[in-house]
């Protein structure tokens, strides 16, 4: 019989977990364009190029897909167990909601798992091709495109203005192009007409002008009286421009192979243990700067006190051990090596600062795949057993319920990463944020399951305000 539940149960959630993974993935892949999308529009991308990064980019998000898609397919089949009476005769056979939850907990247990080698292995590749992919995207330059009555001046050397181009693109009229590498003034062309037309290797622009006039200034940019005047009449005249530089062009992967967000767990290790010895020795030369130049600190005694008082006599200020014709000479030392000293401490501090940044980095890291990965966990022991307390199925309720908990997920994993970030909180705690506040709620929710709360339901709510209602205005009051 339990064999038949488990069954049961699993493949009632599997169609949900599989079409809503998808359609998450599929959102947050949109998402993500959106808010690049000014740096993908006009630069002439190749279809190859954009599913390329599609492909990289989709995998970077799978960490965060996954938790989005069992909290939403949990809730979906509990609830849809709950709307159908099933699971009230399966616990009304004396099987409880653990018992009954117990192989989606196992199934995602295993997802969980593979959450975390695919966060591992795969995720440090996505992000080192997404990266360095998205970086050549954004710096590429928009496709050549002539407007008329405009000037453009994309092309390196040359600000060119055509009056107006016939429906065909290639017939252009009152044409001037402007070369901007004379140092005296800038050389221009001025022409009719022409004819413009693109290599077949995309490589070079051709303008076969017509009647027209080139002018140019030569000479010396030191004798402003030692130049020369050019005007020369053409009646056709051939220019090419290259387009070489708005070409797509790729970079190494290597450029992005320092970032902590393409490493391993073993590789962050490593890292992360030469930083910390770093760290340290950077503390220890810190210290040393402060006080070991010091001659003074040769000579401290734990018993200096009592001795200054039995053997010495007090005396009111430092000047008065000294003669009046050393004071100045000492006093600019000593100024000489606090101001020496202050800017050897700020060095180290800064340089101390940096390393402690970039290692809380790779530790927010570290954490980041494990709690990515538990996220999974935390996230079902929400869905299902709100599932079974809301008893909804379908994508109504479920849904909303399900996008007021990621927020909650999201926002307080986000914040935490903030707070780690900035030094507010430790790594662990900050990674960590959003698991400790979740799982409470859930413990709560699954108590309130199991205990056949009636938490979400309206009709519970309608009875208790109906029943203050009628205490509050008896008859006679």
């Amino acid at each position: 019989m339990f064999k038949k539940l488990d069954t049961l149960i699993i493949k009632a959630f599997i169609g949900p977990f599989i079409a809503t993974f998808f359609i998450t993935l599929l959102v947050l892949v949109m998402q993500f364009f959106w808010l690049y999308i000014d740096d993908f529009v006009g630069k002439g991308l190749g279809i190859v190029v954009v599913l390329e990064f599609i492909w990289y980019q989709s995998a970077v998000l799978v960490p965060l897909a996954l938790p989005l898609a069992i909290l939403l397919s949990s809730l979906m089949t509990f609830g849809n167990l709950g709307e159908s009476f099933e699971l009230v005769a399966i616990r009304s056979s004396g099987i409880s909601l653990l018992r009954f939850m117990r192989p989606l907990f196992i199934l995602t247990f295993f997802i969980c798992c593979i959450a975390f080698l695919f966060s591992n292995y795969i995720i440090p590749v996505a992000n080192l091709k997404s990266r360095t992919l998205l970086g050549d995207i954004v710096f590429a330059k928009p496709a050549f495109d002539l407007k008329e009555g405009v000037f453009y001046d994309k092309i390196n050397g040359f600000a060119i203005k055509i009056g107006k181009k016939e429906p065909n693109d290639s017939v252009i009229r009152d044409v001037i192009i402007y070369e901007q590498g004379n140092p005296l003034q800038d050389n221009f062309i001025i022409a009719n007409s022409g004819i413009m037309r693109v290599t077949d290797n995309k490589r070079y622009l051709e303008f076969n002008l017509k009647d027209g006039w080139r002018y140019q200034e030569r000479g010396d940019p030191g004798a402003q009286d030692n130049t020369e005047f050019i005007r020369v009449r053409f009646k056709e005249y051939k220019k090419q421009f290259d387009l070489s530089s708005f070409q797509f062009t790729r970079t190494a992967d290597s450029l992005n192979k320092n970032n902590e967000r393409v490493y391993s767990m073993r590789q962050l290790d490593i890292v992360i243990d030469s930083l910390k010895k770093q760290v340290a020795g950077l503390r220890n030369r810190l210290n040393k700067e402060m006080y070991g130049s010091r001659m003074f600190v040769n000579y401290l005694d734990s018993n200096w006190e009592n001795t200054h008082a039995v053997s010495f006599k007090p005396v009111k200020n430092f000047d008065e051990l000294l003669p009046d014709s050393a004071r100045q000479i000492i006093a600019e030392r000593a100024i000489s090596d606090i101001n020496s000293l202050r800017v050897a401490i700020n060095i180290t501090e800064g340089d101390l600062k940096e390393k402690e940044k970039i290692l809380d980095l790779h530790q927010i890291e570290w954490h980041r795949k494990i709690a990515l990965s538990l996220a999974c966990l935390v996230l079902f022991l929400i869905g299902a057993p709100l599932g079974s307390i809301i008893r909804k199925g379908g994508l109504g309720t479920p849904l909303i319920f399900a996008i007021i908990f990621f927020m909650l997920f999201y926002f307080s994993s986000n914040t935490g990463e903030k707070f780690a970030r900035e030094g507010s909180l430790s790594p662990f705690t900050g990674m960590w944020m959003a698991t400790f506040f979740l799982v409470p709620i859930g413990i709560f929710l699954t108590y309130k399951a199991m205990q056949d709360s009636q938490l979400f339901n309206k009709e519970f709510y309608y009875r208790i305000a109906k029943f203050v209602f009628s205490v509050f205005h008896k008859p006679g009051k």
